[in-house]
C-alpha cells in the first residue's frame, strides 16, 4: 500500500494572508470611525465610484429591462433551482415540543435572523451565480431584509446581470459597493440603518479577511479561501474530462488548488500531459489564472486502493469533490469531508456553481472537516424554550439545588430553594450543603 505524489504543490493559500490582515484592519478602523464618508472615500479611491450607493427601485427596473430576455430566463431558471432546494432544506428543520419528565415540556423554535448581507464579487469575473445563490437562500429561509452588495464593474455601476440576479432572487436593498467597504457597511448598517446579523458570499482575500475579522459582531458563512477542486478518478474515468474539470476550477484565480487523487497511474500521467494544453487554449485572463494555479497549487496523487483515496481525500477536505469512478454509492457512503460532492462524470462542479440547486458557497482550506456550505441553516436560529408545572418543579428544583451547591454556586441553588418553599411549604427536601465560601 502506498500514496505517491506525481505532482506536488509548491505553495499554500495561507502564505498570502498576512498582507490582507494588515490592510483590512486599517480599513475597518477607518470605516468604524469615519462611517459613510469613509466608505464613499474608499469607493472612489479603489473602485472609481462616486455615484449613489443604494440602487433605487427605478434604477433596478430600468437596468433590468436592458438585460436580454434569454439572459433573464437563464438567471430566473437558476435562481429558482437554488430557491427550491433551499426551501426543501428549510422544511427539514421543524419546531417541536417534547415532555422530558412529567410536567416538564421543552422544545425548539426555528426562526430566521432579521437582516442578512449578501456579497457578490465583480473583479476578474462578474459573479452572477453568487448573487442568486446567497440572496435566494436567505429569502427561502424567511429572512425579512436581505441587503446585497457588488462592486462597480469596470468603472460603471453594478454589472447589469449581477444586478438582475439580485432582483430576481428577491434582494430588498442593493448597494453599489465592493470589497472591505461593502462588508463593513453591511456589518455596521451604513446607508440602510440595518445592521446585518449574518454576512455571506465569496470574495477575494481582502473580503475573506474582513469577514473573518468581523466574525463575532456578525455571523458569516465560512472562513473562505481560494476556490478548490479535487477529483477522485479510477481507470474508468476519461482523462480529458478529468483534466478539463481541474482546469475549470483553476481559472478562478492564481491561488486556486486543483487536486487529482486516483488509483490509476496511467490516468494520472495522461491528465498531467493534457492540462497544460487545455490551459494554453483558454482566453488570456483565464489562461493566466489557471496556469499559475496549476503550476503552484496543482497536485496529482496516486494510491493503491480506494480506501487510501478516501483517506487522502478526507485529509484534503476539498471545497468541491468530484468522483469519476466505478461504484458511486460506495464513495457516497465512505467519503466524509467535502464542501459539496459531485458523483459521476455526468455532474461537474460548474453545474453546481451555476445552476443545479445546492449552494456554491462552500468551505475551503480544510474547513469541510467540520463545516458544510451555505444553506438555510446559516440564516436560521434554533431557539429553545421550556415550561413546567409546579409538581414538576419539585424534583427538578431539588436536583438543581444539590448540583448547584456541588459546583459552589449558592445563588443558583437559592433560586431553586425559593420555589420549593413557595410551592411545597410543608415538605422537607434534601437540597445539599450550603456553600460557605
Amino acid at each position: 500500500m502506498s500514496v505517491v505524489y506525481l505532482k506536488k504543490a509548491t505553495k499554500t493559500p495561507e502564505s498570502e494572508t498576512a498582507t490582507a490582515q494588515r490592510v483590512v484592519e486599517e480599513m475597518l478602523a477607518r470605516i468604524e470611525t469615519g462611517g459613510e464618508d469613509a466608505v464613499r472615500a474608499y469607493a472612489k479611491e479603489l473602485d472609481k465610484w462616486d455615484g449613489p450607493i443604494v440602487v433605487s427601485a427605478d434604477e433596478m427596473e430600468r437596468r433590468a429591462r436592458e438585460v436580454p430576455a434569454h439572459v433573464r430566463a437563464d438567471i430566473d431558471f437558476a435562481a429558482r433551482q437554488v430557491f427550491d432546494f433551499a426551501v426543501a432544506q428549510r422544511r427539514s428543520i421543524e419546531d417541536f415540543a417534547v415532555e422530558l419528565h412529567p410536567g416538564v415540556t421543552a422544545g425548539q423554535k426555528v426562526l430566521p435572523v432579521n437582516v442578512v448581507g449578501c456579497y457578490a464579487p465583480a473583479g476578474r469575473y462578474a459573479h452572477i451565480a453568487s448573487a442568486y445563490m446567497t440572496v435566494a437562500t436567505a429569502k427561502a429561509a424567511g429572512v425579512k431584509t436581505v441587503i446585497a452588495c457588488s462592486s462597480p464593474f469596470r468603472g460603471g455601476g453594478i454589472h447589469p446581470y449581477v444586478l438582475y440576479a439580485f432582483k430576481a432572487a428577491g434582494a430588498d436593498v442593493v448597494m453599489t459597493l465592493g470589497g472591505v467597504q461593502a462588508i463593513a457597511s453591511m456589518a455596521l448598517g451604513l446607508f440602510t440603518g440595518k445592521q446585518a446579523d449574518v454576512i455571506v458570499g465569496p470574495g477575494n482575500k481582502f473580503v475573506a479577511e474582513a469577514k473573518r475579522t468581523l466574525f463575532g459582531k456578525v455571523g458569516i458563512d465560512v472562513f473562505a479561501g481560494p476556490s478548490e477542486i479535487a477529483v477522485i478518478a479510477d481507470e474508468t474515468a476519461e482523462a480529458r474530462i478529468v483534466a478539463s474539470d481541474l482546469v475549470g476550477q483553476a481559472e478562478h484565480g492564481h491561488e486556486s488548488p486543483a487536486w487529482l487523487i486516483t488509483t490509476s497511474k496511467v490516468l494520472a500521467e495522461n491528465v498531467i500531459r493534457l492540462v497544460p494544453g487545455l490551459i494554453a487554449d483558454l482566453p488570456p485572463t483565464a489562461r493566466d489564472a489557471a496556469g499559475a494555479a496549476w503550476r503552484d497549487y496543482g497536485e496529482v496523487v496516486v494510491c493503491d486502493t480506494r480506501e487510501e483515496v478516501v483517506d487522502v481525500s478526507d485529509r484534503y477536505a476539498a471545497e468541491h469533490l468530484e468522483v469519476q469512478a466505478a461504484d458511486l454509492d460506495w464513495w457516497l457512503e465512505h467519503l466524509t469531508c467535502y464542501g459539496s460532492l459531485f458523483l459521476g462524470e455526468e455532474t461537474t462542479v460548474a453545474f453546481g456553481d451555476k445552476t443545479s440547486g445546492p449552494n456554491h458557497v462552500l468551505p475551503t482550506k480544510g474547513a469541510a472537516r467540520y463545516s458544510g456550505g451555505l444553506s438555510v441553516h446559516k440564516f436560521i436560529k434554533t431557539l429553545t424554550w421550556q415550561r413546567m408545572t409546579r409538581d414538576a418543579a419539585k424534583q427538578i428544583g431539588e436536583v438543581t439545588a444539590r448540583i448547584s451547591r456541588l459546583e459552589g454556586m449558592e445563588a443558583h441553588a437559592r433560586t431553586a430553594d425559593d420555589r420549593l418553599r413557595k410551592y411545597f411549604p410543608n415538605e422537607q427536601f434534601e437540597r445539599g450543603i450550603p456553600v460557605q465560601v
